[in-house]
């Protein structure tokens, strides 16, 4: 059976530890993945930090980014890689929407769609979120988010309050030898 070859997009956000290490190092373990190829992370943004109440200027900041790549894997099986690469770097479950380490959320799984107990894709807020809107635009300038249309469009509804930090760059799968 030829394996089915699936784009997606990935959002990573930390806001606590060094918060710009633990994504680029999320992503090089994500890029690692057997079954994931062709990873290629955003520009890092930082923004103020969202809770359940809404953005919070005295929590700490978070560094946000995107990851656009292909894979041969499961939506839940790239799931589950994500949040053991999550867990792998520390995060912790126990207040929604609280700070954290790291968080990976799968955006966009090809063209299709998932909603099941553990799984929403697209993900159901993304459309709403500058931190994840802005360093796709810096992917792709002609995005589009499947049921809410150009991620240009998107973003300028809302406003973009991120703050761009770093250069876009290539995330290279391990060749399995430390050079």
């Amino acid at each position: 059976m030829i394996a089915r070859i699936v784009p997606v997009l990935v959002a990573f956000g930390a806001n606590l530890g060094d918060r710009g290490e633990t994504i680029e190092r999320a992503a090089h373990a994500l890029a690692q993945t057997p079954g994931v190829s062709d990873l290629v992370l955003s520009p890092l943004r930082e923004t103020v930090a969202l809770t359940e109440s809404g953005p919070d200027p005295e929590a700490p900041a978070y560094l946000n980014a995107v990851a656009s790549a292909t894979t041969t894997l499961t939506a839940h099986e790239l799931l589950d890689r994500m949040q053991a690469i999550e867990t792998d770097h520390g995060r912790t479950r126990d207040i929604r929407w609280g700070d954290r380490t790291l968080d990976i959320d799968l955006i966009l799984f090809g063209g299709g769609a998932v909603r099941d107990d553990r799984l929403t894709v697209p993900h159901p807020r993304a459309h709403e979120r500058d931190f994840v809107l802005a360093p796709w635009l810096d992917l792709d300038p002609d995005a589009v988010l499947m049921g809410h249309g150009r991620v240009r469009d998107l973003l300028d509804r809302i406003g973009d309050t991120t703050r761009p930090l770093t250069p876009t760059a290539s995330v290279e799968p391990s060749n399995g030898h430390d050079d």
